[in-house]
């Protein structure tokens, strides 16, 4: 799984890296002809308005979650905007929202999200991907954001997203400490995920459990969602939170242990799946004191973008940060 770059826009010059690592993306992920380029101007225009407008900005570029393609996140603590509509259209400029170039990134990018409100700030969720390479129908519009530990280039964090005979079944990993040696620990456990994802979820922990006898071990969170019900299982200290509009529905500890090393008997807890209930995992470089009073603006947030503010707003900079979020069930027109 690839890693999230974590771009400041604490100057313009971050304006051409952000371009830099959207191109660089777009070529590793295999996109063709102008796309690149086109991956490069989302970015810059987004960077660029971060520049010109916003505080405490920050680009996040990184492959989409489950398709072939470029995703760039922006997020900051800027004025936000009273009408954004009003600011996206050409020529639409002001100096205290952001506005200029939305507009463009819009028209280029094959979904755009954006959400903002007055004193909190904006977020942008830009997607480009190969033509006629769409979304599966009947795949959850996901979100996730993965980052290392500041001064780490590996992470040992991971994730991961299968879609079998119309269950969802989520991964996250936290790779013991952080580093080259927990990125391996999570890597694997993120192979062992996709061998045969839909097998019961204690028999996914115990062949995990296997296959890092050799590793520095981890903690592992598991979720699988149907129509009807909603599966949960986790060793270890990553999180999961089912959110609704209405702030945090459920939250489910680990069972003390490694995955790995000392991995007690994997219990699952099953509840009905509601509808308008958001499966979150996260790993334990965001602090979960988010969840004790969250705000309607977060909780309101469509998938893509609520992973992306969490870790923003929430991330512990000296350990690796992962969030994964499950939204609707897609389908096409």
């Amino acid at each position: 799984m690839s890693l999230t770059t974590h771009i400041r826009v604490d100057h313009y010059s971050a304006v051409q890296l952000a371009a830099s690592a959207a191109r660089r993306v777009a070529v590793e992920q295999g996109l063709s002809g102008a796309l690149p380029d086109r991956a490069a101007v989302l970015a810059s225009e987004l960077a660029s308005n971060a520049a010109r407008h916003a505080v405490s900005g920050s680009l996040y570029v990184q492959p989409l979650p489950l398709r072939r393609g470029v995703e760039v996140l922006a997020v900051d603590r800027g004025p936000g905007m009273a009408d954004p509509e009003r600011c996206m259209a050409d020529g639409f400029s002001t100096g205290t929202s952001l506005g200029s170039g939305l507009g463009a990134v819009r028209r280029i990018a094959d979904e755009f999200t954006l959400r903002s409100r007055e004193g909190t700030g904006t977020l942008v969720c830009a997607r480009l991907g190969e033509p006629g390479d769409a979304p599966a129908d009947g795949d959850p519009v996901a979100g996730a954001v993965r980052v290392p530990a500041d001064g780490e280039d590996s992470c040992g964090d991971s994730w991961g997203v299968a879609v079998t005979d119309g269950a969802h079944t989520a991964l996250v990993v936290d790779g013991l400490g952080h580093g080259t040696a927990a990125a391996e620990a999570a890597d694997l456990a993120v192979r062992t995920f996709h061998r045969d994802p839909s097998r019961p979820l204690p028999e996914l922990l115990r062949s995990m459990n296997r296959a890092l006898r050799r590793s520095r071990g981890a903690a592992v969170a598991l979720l699988r969602r149907t129509e009807d019900t909603m599966e949960l299982s986790s060793v270890g200290n990553v999180r999961i939170v089912l959110l609704t509009r209405d702030g945090v529905r459920y939250r489910f500890g680990g069972q003390p242990g490694v995955v790995g090393w000392n991995m007690p008997e994997p219990r699952v807890q099953r509840m009905p799946a509601e509808p308008g209930v958001v499966p979150l995992l996260h790993s334990d470089g965001v602090d979960d004191r988010w969840t004790h009073s969250p705000s309607s603006f977060l909780t309101a947030l469509p998938t893509p973008l609520l992973a992306a503010a969490l870790v923003h707003e929430n991330r512990r900079s000296r350990d690796d940060a992962t969030v994964l979020t499950l939204g609707p069930v897609r389908s096409q027109p």
